[in-house]
Order: structure tokens, then C-alpha cells, then sequence
């Protein structure tokens, strides 16, 4: 590689994708804190699965970022 494409890819900062399956943390917004499992993984974005509705029975759902969630 050339000094110019490692330059490139230092300031992209790379970030790690989860997968379907993976548990992650959500690290902003107003899940900030909680746990979930990867039901979908997007280009941009995963679909987490955070907790049941206790009135209906549903699984509670977010879309979160990949900037704002670490794989646990």
C-alpha cells in the first residue's frame, strides 16, 4: 500500500460491525446503556432487539448506528 491509501484509511476510522446474533451496548441516544441482541444488520445501522413489552407481549425494537454501539 502507499503512504497516500494508509493515510486515507487512518482517517476513515474503521469501525467494527456487529452481526445477527452479536450483543451490543448502545453507547448514545435514548437507549444510552442498555443491551440487546443484533436482529438485523444494515450498511449503516443494526436493528436491536433491547427488551418484551410487558402490556402486549412484543419484543421491544431500536435502530442504532454502528458509531453508537460496542459489541459485548
Amino acid at each position: 500500500m502507499s503512504e497516500e491509501q494508509q493515510v486515507t484509511e487512518k482517517e476513515k476510522g474503521t469501525v467494527i460491525k456487529a452481526k445477527e446474533g452479536d450483543m451490543v451496548q448502545v453507547k448514545k441516544g435514548a437507549q444510552a446503556g442498555k443491551k440487546g441482541k443484533v436482529v438485523v444488520a444494515r450498511e449503516n445501522s443494526v436493528i436491536i432487539e433491547v427488551g418484551i413489552n410487558p402490556n402486549t407481549g412484543e419484543p421491544v425494537k431500536t435502530v442504532v448506528n454502528h458509531k453508537n454501539y460496542k459489541i459485548v
